[in-house]
């Protein structure tokens, strides 16, 4: 009975005991009878894309159910009692507002395939009885962390999808999935990988863009999984000696070398002075590093108003820097002048615009600007021609000149979810050059999701037919 207009079941309908499948998907049902539950011989139930807000407790005596879809819905949340179907191998409640998952989920040994994409989860459901769980995909939640509470249960785990979400790092407890074939982490905040996971000798797919990784060169993600775990295996002795290396605090250490890791400045060119908390970033910080070539700065996760004048000081060497998490309003005049940026990262600020200067910024190769005040696509960005991602979601930008990104031949990725976009323009369809464009979540009416959800490639095409002729 799918795709009607069906806004209530009769309860005629439940006195089919012996019925195995039943389809009510695409219709306009605002709820479930209770009599839901007579329903003792269904295997297969698929009730998504309604209207609905709860789900009955009668559906305790499903126990029979394999198959249960209730994606795209209302649900705020699900019943205690789901945990009674003892049979169920898939439950998808993808694209509904769950905000936590009750732990009586646990309890369901028989489940295989779980989808709880697009709800407004903070945390992983703790599945100790999970065994046999081979999919789990949690990706557009709001999940900031993962523990090994998460992880030591899923044994069987083949697929772990994570995409757009908030999560900051991976425990090193990620290696107990040994089984695991797929990892999606695109578009987190992840700033570096434990390297024992290249351990994970089944591990045949690992999606890693859209975070701000600063441990993996970028030439190595660019050639793939089986390159990027090659290159974590190759760290694990690395990563053992660098623990060891770090500058202890010693009678003779000065104030300031004792907050700031020396041993990273001279040998990984890396200055890290982030989630300090400061407003100001102290002379000691810049005074540490002497004639070292600092490469990579971070000073995310502060409370920065402006970006500090002394930044000048490492225009001949700095070329990846991360002003993330603060709270600036523009672009100083000095970070201009870094002449050797290829990656900047100002994501999650209060910027509306950006200065005319950073044209000088000949080598910039990618922005991140998301999470941020713009109400315009920033010009300058077009005449930066060596840009290769542009990275502007969660913004309120209503327009962008396909004209000019057309021109940008080097731009591969474009990220515009999350903003104010009325229409998309159809000369869009004519940038070749585009691998990645992200338009979810705004508010024109087409390109329809189902085009969105095909890909760039089938969305460029569809651009194209649009073009007047």
């Amino acid at each position: 009975m799918s795709h009607n207009k069906l806004k209530d079941i009769p309860v005629e309908l439940m006195q089919l005991k012996h019925l195995r499948s039943l389809l009510l998907q695409h219709n306009e049902l605002s709820h479930l009878p209770d009599e839901f539950g007579q329903l003792v011989s269904l295997e297969e139930l698929n009730i998504s894309n309604n209207n609905i807000a709860n789900i009955p407790t009668s559906f305790a005596f499903l126990t029979s159910l394999v198959h249960l879809n209730l994606a795209c819905n209302q649900l705020k949340s699900l019943p205690a009692e789901i945990s009674s179907m003892k049979s169920l191998r898939q439950l998808d409640c993808t694209k509904n507002n769950l905000e936590a998952i009750p732990p009586e989920l646990a309890n369901m040994k028989s489940l295989e395939q779980l989808y709880l994409r697009r709800n407004k989860l903070c945390h992983l459901p703790v599945l100790p009885s999970c065994t046999f769980l081979k999919e789990l995909h949690v990706g557009e939640n709001q999940i900031e962390a993962l523990s090994a509470e998460h992880l030591k249960h899923l044994n069987s785990l083949c697929v772990l999808e994570l995409r757009d979400n908030k999560l900051k790092s991976l425990p090193d407890e990620i290696t107990l999935l040994q089984g695991l074939e797929r990892l999606d982490l695109s578009n987190n905040d992840i700033s570096s990988l434990p390297y024992k996971l290249g351990n994970l000798s089944h591990l045949n797919f690992l999606a890693l863009e859209g975070n701000p990784l600063r441990t993996i060169r970028r030439d190595v993600l660019q050639k793939g999984t089986q390159e990027i775990m090659k290159y974590l295996r190759s760290k694990i002795q690395d990563d053992v000696t660098s623990s060891n290396g770090e500058l202890s605090v010693t009678a003779m250490t000065l104030p300031s070398q004792s907050k700031i890791n020396m041993h990273a400045i001279t040998a990984l060119k890396t200055l890290d002075y982030s989630e300090k908390q400061v407003a100001v970033i102290p002379d000691e910080v810049f005074n540490a590093i002497g004639n070292n070539p600092v490469t990579t700065v971070n000073f995310s996760k502060n409370h920065l108003s402006e970006i500090p004048v002394r930044i000048v000081e490492l225009k001949e060497s700095a070329c990846d820097i991360n002003f993330g998490f603060n709270k600036l309003s523009s672009i100083s005049l000095e970070l201009c002048m870094l002449h050797k940026l290829a990656h900047l990262d100002v994501r999650n600020n209060s910027l509306t615009s950006l200065p005319d200067e950073m044209e000088a910024l000949t080598r910039l190769q990618i922005i991140n600007l998301a999470f941020n005040r713009f109400k315009i696509f920033p010009s300058v960005l077009y005449r930066i021609p060596t840009l290769e991602a542009i990275l502007l979601g969660n913004n309120q930008v209503g327009s962008l000149d396909p004209l000019q990104i057309k021109n940008m031949d080097k731009l591969g990725t474009l990220d515009l979810q999350n903003n104010d976009l009325l229409q998309v323009p159809p000369e869009l369809g004519n940038c070749f050059n585009l691998r990645t464009l992200l338009l979810e979540g705004n508010p024109f009416r087409t390109p329809r999701a189902a085009i969105l959800a095909k890909g760039t490639v089938a969305v460029l095409e569809y651009l194209r037919s649009r073009i007047p002729t």
